[in-house]
């Protein structure tokens, strides 16, 4: 990704873009519907797909890089990349969906991870904490700064919860492609890395683990999972960076609306 060109959005390039990335808010909340004990994750991926067709958009991940899903469910000790399949979901569980929809033109791509029944609070303690690294990752992300001042503020507050901040994975551009440069890393020095201008949509996604920051991938070639086999958490909003206030195009509000009634929201 380092020697892809930087690129500029115009505002109304980025109306087109927040539409993506709202249906994928709106298709994860479908998702938010089904995640249960006992569902498989496959059948997740294939409501999922129908859901965005059924929306006039395409998913943005199936084909790409010869992926062969909808959607990128990662377990407990997966970090990101899970293929969706026959597994079980069961009470206990944490499960990070990752999504991507292409209409219009433009991609969305937004991440979050969820509850499955009864979890322990300390693996509750990560999900909340992830959460507020990425919304500190955001408030970083306007006009004059760089890429740097997002992932000091992510690390710094993962690692003083005493978390591991993955560092093989990043953030990165979005837009016409679902990957654009630059990269954004979830870890950096304030006032490093590639200075942030107005126009630019980065894809914001903290990668979190509850021990250790090394991870592996395991022999199907997608998932990374934690290299000590604690949990991970990983959330991710769709950003453009603005003058003073960066413009968060993606949302969780329909999926925290449906874990609302179904009193499976977590809270502070």
């Amino acid at each position: 990704m380092g020697s892809k060109p930087l690129v500029d959005l115009s505002d109304d390039e980025i109306a087109v873009l927040k539409e993506s990335s709202l249906l994928v808010g709106k298709t994860l909340a479908e998702v938010a519907k089904h995640i249960a004990p006992g569902v498989t994750t496959g059948e997740l991926d294939r409501l999922a797909e129908e859901f965005i067709r059924d929306s006039g958009a395409i998913p943005g991940f199936k084909g790409l890089y010869d992926c062969p899903s909808t959607l990128l469910i990662s377990v407990n000790e997966q970090v990101v990349h899970g293929l969706p399949g026959g597994r079980q979901l069961r009470d206990g569980d944490i499960a990070s969906v990752d999504c991507g929809v292409l209409m219009n033109g433009f991609y969305g791509d937004s991440a979050y991870t969820f509850m499955v029944g009864d979890v322990a609070e300390p693996v509750k303690k990560l999900l909340r904490v992830t959460r507020e690294c990425l919304d500190k990752g955001i408030a970083a992300a306007t006009e004059g700064n760089r890429t740097g001042d997002i992932g000091y503020a992510i690390q710094q507050h993962a690692e003083s919860n005493g978390y591991g901040v993955v560092r093989e994975l990043v953030g990165h551009g979005v837009g016409r492609k679902l990957h654009e440069a630059p990269e954004v890393p979830n870890y950096g020095k304030r006032g490093h890395g590639v200075k942030l201008r107005t126009g630019m949509v980065l894809a914001i996604e903290p990668m979190i683990n509850m021990g250790v920051k090394e991870v592996k991938q395991l022999a199907d070639g997608w998932t990374v999972v934690s290299r000590d086999g604690k949990p991970s958490a990983h959330y991710e909003h769709n950003v453009a960076v603005r003058a003073g206030k960066a413009e968060v195009l993606s949302t969780f509000s329909y999926i925290e609306d449906v874990l609302k009634k179904k009193g499976e929201l977590i809270t502070a």
